[in-house]
């Protein structure tokens, strides 16, 4: 029996979880054409189509599908195992994977991990900026970053920073021209400032809380945005009220270019967490990323 190309298969199960030939070859560190050429070798010799293509977008065949179920998984026990083979040198090494948003990225993960890649230069830590809901099984991360009520209950899920509270705020002359708010419903009088977050699926209903009794309002306002920070700058420009994490406004609380109001309706909750499945067995690498970055209050 003929010996099997084991490179095919592999750019085969990167295009097909990828969805593109040139992501693919991003990954695997190959041209575009090297793989295409490599899969439709791939398809003669089996004499069946694995994926179709067009001009927009690839996706497995029926017979793709179960050729990815069958051996997807095998390529990522592979890799653990070589990953893990790095317990036994004095310097662990291994790529670690890690989806999460900007604002955490810059405040959090980054400022703990870089001791760690002093320490450690054969460690690789790739990071991927997003702020949609991934599943990080299916793109193959090793961990995600979440506040931890939208954490998944199958996935184990480790405090990586302080508990957070949400602050309701506007410039000095925003409040100057409107009167602030007692309650959250007199938000529904004022010009807000939304945010259109795909992790909710549409605009974000500004959570309050007092008392133990949660109160959910739906502001309308002239600006949306989709991150954090432009909704800052409309909110120093006296444009409207914003809602956002307290940590992200902090020196602009401090020195008085906004104004926080209805701090009796926002508690703290807890802050960011780490995830990862509870399935998959840590890479040594992996549990260098995931105690440096454990948050002990």
């Amino acid at each position: 029996m003929a010996r099997r190309n084991l490179n095919e298969l592999l750019y085969f199960v990167t295009v097909a979880r990828e969805g593109s030939f040139t992501r693919a070859g991003a990954l695997l560190g190959i041209s575009q054409s090297a793989i295409s050429q490599a899969i439709s070798g791939l398809e003669a010799r089996l004499q069946i189509r694995l994926l179709t293509r067009t001009t927009r977008s690839v996706s497995p065949t029926p017979a793709g599908e179960r050729l990815l179920r069958a051996i997807g998984h095998r390529f990522d026990e592979i890799e653990t195992e070589l990953d893990a083979l790095t317990a036994m040198r004095d310097k662990p090494g291994g790529t670690v994977r890690i989806t999460c948003g900007d604002r955490v990225l810059r405040s959090i993960l980054l400022p703990k991990l870089a001791p760690l890649l002093r320490e450690y230069p054969d460690i690789k830590i790739e990071f991927d900026v997003s702020y949609g809901f991934r599943d990080i099984v299916a793109d193959r991360f090793d961990a995600g970053v979440r506040m931890s009520d939208s954490i998944d209950r199958d996935m184990i899920a480790v405090p990586i920073g302080p508990r957070l509270r949400m602050v309701t705020v506007a410039s000095p002359a925003y409040f100057a021209a409107n009167p602030p708010p007692k309650k959250p419903q007199d938000l529904l009088a004022h010009n807000c400032i939304n945010l259109r977050l795909p992790t909710y699926g549409g605009l974000y209903a500004w959570e309050f809380e007092r008392a133990g009794r949660p109160q959910n309002v739906h502001v309308e306002g002239r600006l949306i945005f989709n991150t954090t920070p432009p909704a800052i700058q409309a909110a120093l420009a006296g444009l409207g009220i914003a809602f956002m994490p307290e940590d992200e406004v902090g020196a602009e609380l401090a020195d008085g270019r906004l104004v926080r109001v209805l701090e009796a309706w926002c508690p703290p909750f807890p802050g960011y967490h780490l995830y990862y499945p509870s399935r998959r067995q840590p890479s040594p690498a992996f549990a260098l990323v995931l105690e440096a970055l454990r948050y002990r209050a």
